[in-house]
């Protein structure tokens, strides 16, 4: 086995590899980024869920003062209708 020619054949291949990322760095391309309207809706809402506050108090207050005051009472026929109306909803 000649070892000369086996550095030849390997300068063959790193000269390839050379000229190949030369000829992809002079390109020039740039990135561009385009958002569709369905997206910039999208962000808007992001950003009003995420403004907005996690538990609307005018609703559970008086909800809050019932269980602390132990009042609250929740009818345990009407808790097993609504338990069965969401079972055969997801059914």
């Amino acid at each position: 086995m000649r070892i000369e020619a086996y550095t030849q054949v390997q300068q063959l291949y790193n000269a390839k590899k050379v000229s190949k990322t030369q000829a992809k760095s002079s390109a020039g391309h740039s990135d561009k980024l385009q958002i569709s309207g369905f997206g910039r809706d999208i962000q808007v809402a992001k950003q009003a869920v995420a403004a907005s506050q996690d538990v609307r108090e005018e609703l559970t207050a008086s909800i809050k003062s019932q269980i602390q005051a132990g009042t609250y009472d929740v009818g345990v026929d009407r808790f097993a209708d609504k338990l069965m109306q969401r079972y055969e909803e997801m059914r």
